[in-house]
């Protein structure tokens, strides 16, 4: 029987890349994708020093393009005979307040992190259905918990939590299993990523500046004591394995703590005291 065949999106770097190599280790036929190819040096040098650059393909694939998302599913299908898993990875952190906003940044951000893991799911899943496989989805914490000045970017995490929540049992009665799998701060260049100037971000926060001044370095500060991306993809892989994989999974300690904030907190005032604490 040939190896099962996972699709990762989002491999360039961080968490997709660290979970590229573990499934590969782990025996999987790995289809790693990322946006820009030029960027997958890291990702071929990592499968290379772990010796599975046999079992990893790279291929581009820019998820908020659904025709080449399709297309791309349907040419590993038609390569490999089979697809047995999909890990949604890919996604874009961003940091502002709706009021110095446009509704065109915050769709921009829900392009990427929610209808961007929509494409490839929707595109999969009748492959997952034949091969009774798994659907994994990397959310957040900002998936449970709602962060200041993480509006956009926890909407589309949240989204996606609730698409899937609502879809595992569904997907489950054809045989597919869904979880959605959520770190907490991670070291990886996600939050480089997001491209923010702190002192520029905050001249031209206006109202909103001293509430930002004070989050920036509870920010700064998570990060720095960050889980790092190989032990976050860890998590992936064994949940990538796992016989019966749970509907959530924290990737640390920390990221359970977190979430348990919120999902014990009816009324809704143990995050929001919590969080309202962050700009103080």
């Amino acid at each position: 029987m040939s190896a099962p065949t996972v699709l990762i999106t989002g491999t360039s770097t961080g968490i997709g890349l660290e979970t590229a190599v573990g499934a590969a280790r782990a025996g999987w036929r790995t289809v790693a994708t990322l946006r820009d190819p030029a960027r997958a040096g890291p990702l071929r040098a990592a499968a290379d020093a772990a010796g599975v650059a046999d079992l990893l393909e790279v291929r581009r694939l820019d998820v908020v393009d659904q025709a080449a998302v399709a297309a791309c599913v349907a040419d590993v299908v038609a390569t490999h005979g089979r697809l047995d898993a999909v890990v949604n990875n890919a996604g874009a952190g961003h940091l502002g307040t709706l009021e110095q906003e446009t509704v065109e940044d915050v769709r921009a951000v829900l392009e990427v992190n929610f209808f961007g893991v929509l494409h490839v799911t929707q595109a999969a899943l009748p492959h997952l259905r034949a091969a009774r496989g798994r659907l994994l989805t990397v959310t957040s914490v900002g998936g449970v918990v709602g962060q200041p000045f993480n509006e956009a970017y926890c909407a589309a995490k949240f989204a996606v939590e609730g698409f899937m929540e609502s879809l595992a049992p569904v997907a489950a009665t054809v045989g597919v299993s869904v979880t959605v799998i959520e770190p907490g701060a991670v070291a990886s260049e996600f939050v480089a990523n997001v491209g923010l100037d702190a002192d520029a971000a905050i001249a031209a926060a206006g109202v909103y500046g001293p509430a930002l001044r004070a989050y920036l370095p509870r920010a700064a500060g998570a990060f720095a004591a960050a889980q790092s991306a190989a032990d976050a993809a860890a998590v992936v892989v064994a949940t990538l394995t796992d016989p019966e994989p749970a509907p959530r999974v924290q990737t640390s300690a920390a990221a359970r703590q977190f979430v348990a904030v919120k999902l014990a907190d009816t009324d809704g005032l143990g995050v929001t005291s919590l969080t309202a604490g962050w700009l103080r």
